[in-house]
C-alpha cells in the first residue's frame, strides 16, 4: 500500500493544521477544575521531558567543531536576540492602530525566542547552503535562548507578562535550564538511543507542544481573554508580522553579503538568523505568562506558520540560482596575490 503523504504543492504546515485543531478543541472542551490541575501539571513534565531531549540530541562534540565558524554565528544570534529585539521595540508605536497592548505583548515576546533548528536545516539543504552551519547556528541559538530569552522577557516585558517575576526565571531555570544539562549528561548513554528513535521522538516532542498550548487556550478561554481579540485586530497583527519578516529576509541576506560571507553562509545565515522557534517559543511562554499564555504565543504562532510558507517559497528560488564564485575575504586575498603576481610578471 502506498504511503499517504502531505501534497507538497500546499504551503502549508500540517503540524499547523494540528495546533489549530488542538486549539479549537481547547474553545470546545477547554479542562476546568481537577481536570485543569491534571492537565497543567502533564504539561509541565512535558516540557521538562522536552528540554531533556533537546540536550540528549545536541552533540558537544558539533557545537565544538561549530566553533571554528564563529563569525557565522555570531552574526546569527545578533540577528536573533538584538535586531529582532530592537525592530520588537519599536513597533510599540504601532499601539493601539495595530496591535492591542496584549497582542503587542505577544509580539514582543516572539522577538525574544531563539531560532529554529530543524526547518532551518531543511529551507538551508533545499537552497544549496551551508548545511552544517545551519546545524551549528540553530543548536548555538536555541541553548543560548534557555538563558537570554528570559533575561530579555525580565527586562523588556516586566511586570506587563502577565506574572513574570523573578520565581518565573527561577522556574525556567529549573524546567527548562535543568532538564536541558540533564540530556547533556546522560547523552553518553542514551545517545545511540535518541540517533536510532528520532522519528518517534520527534512525535514525542510535537506531541508534549500541542499539550502545552491546549493547557494554555483552555485556560486562557476559563478566563475570557479571547474575548479581548477581534478579526481585525488580527488582520493588523498579520500585516506587522509580515513586515517584521521582509525586514528580516532582506537584512540577512544583503547583510550577509555586506559582511562578505559566501553564497553558502548567507543562506544559512537567512535562513536561520530571520526564524523563531515554536517549540521553544511555547514551553517558555506557558512558563512567563501563566493564564496570559494563549495571547502571548497567538503572533508566534501565526509568524511560524508565515516564515515557513514564505521561506519554502525563497528556498526553492535560490535552488535555481546558478553558483557563481563569490568575494570573500579569503578569495580576496587571492585574487590580489594573484593580481600582484602577473603585474611582477608581466
Amino acid at each position: 500500500m502506498k504511503r499517504l503523504q502531505w501534497p507538497s504543492w500546499l504551503p502549508i504546515d500540517p503540524y499547523i493544521l494540528l495546533l489549530l485543531g488542538t486549539v479549537g478543541i481547547a474553545a470546545l472542551l477547554p479542562a476546568r477544575g481537577t481536570a485543569a490541575d491534571v492537565a497543567s501539571g502533564a504539561s509541565t513534565a512535558a516540557i521538562a521531558f522536552l528540554f531533556f531531549l533537546y540536550g540528549a540530541r545536541l552533540s558537544t562534540r558539533e557545537a565544538l567543531d561549530g566553533l571554528k565558524h564563529w563569525r557565522l554565528h555570531v552574526t546569527v544570534l545578533v540577528c536573533t536576540f538584538v535586531i529582532f529585539p530592537l525592530l520588537g521595540l519599536a513597533a510599540r508605536a504601532l499601539e493601539p492602530v495595530f496591535l492591542t497592548h496584549s497582542l503587542y505583548i505577544g509580539f514582543l515576546f516572539l522577538t525574544l525566542v531563539p531560532s529554529t533548528i530543524q526547518s532551518s536545516i531543511a529551507f538551508t539543504s533545499m537552497a544549496r547552503g551551508n548545511v552544517p552551519a545551519a546545524i551549528c547556528a540553530g543548536s548555538f541559538s536555541s541553548l543560548a535562548g534557555i538563558v537570554i530569552t528570559p533575561l530579555l522577557a525580565a527586562s523588556l516585558l516586566g511586570s506587563s507578562a502577565g506574572g513574570f517575576s523573578t520565581d518565573s526565571l527561577v522556574e525556567i531555570v529549573l524546567q527548562l535550564l535543568v532538564p536541558f544539562v540533564a540530556g547533556q549528561v546522560a547523552r553518553r548513554w542514551i545517545g545511540g538511543f535518541v540517533t536510532r528513535h528520532k522519528k518517534v521522538l520527534g512525535l514525542v516532542d510535537r506531541g508534549s507542544i500541542l499539550l502545552v498550548v491546549y493547557v494554555a487556550f483552555s485556560e486562557g478561554m476559563v478566563r475570557g481573554i479571547w474575548h479581548q481579540v477581534s478579526p481585525v485586530q488580527l488582520a493588523g497583527l498579520l500585516v506587522v508580522e509580515a513586515v517584521l519578516l521582509a525586514v528580516m529576509l532582506t537584512l540577512t541576506w544583503y547583510g550577509g553579503k555586506a559582511l562578505r560571507f559566501s553564497r553558502e553562509d548567507r543562506i544559512a545565515i537567512q535562513f536561520a538568523g530571520s526564524k523563531k522557534s515554536l517549540a521553544s517559543g511555547l514551553p517558555m511562554a506557558s512558563v512567563l505568562f501563566g493564564a496570559q499564555a494563549s495571547l502571548a504565543v497567538l503572533p508566534l504562532m501565526l509568524f511560524h506558520q508565515m516564515q515557513l510558507m514564505v521561506c519554502a517559497v525563497i528556498a526553492k528560488r535560490r535552488s535555481h540560482d546558478p553558483v557563481e564564485p563569490e568575494l570573500t575575504p579569503e578569495r580576496d586575498e587571492a585574487i590580489r596575490s594573484a593580481v600582484g603576481t602577473g603585474t611582477r610578471s608581466g
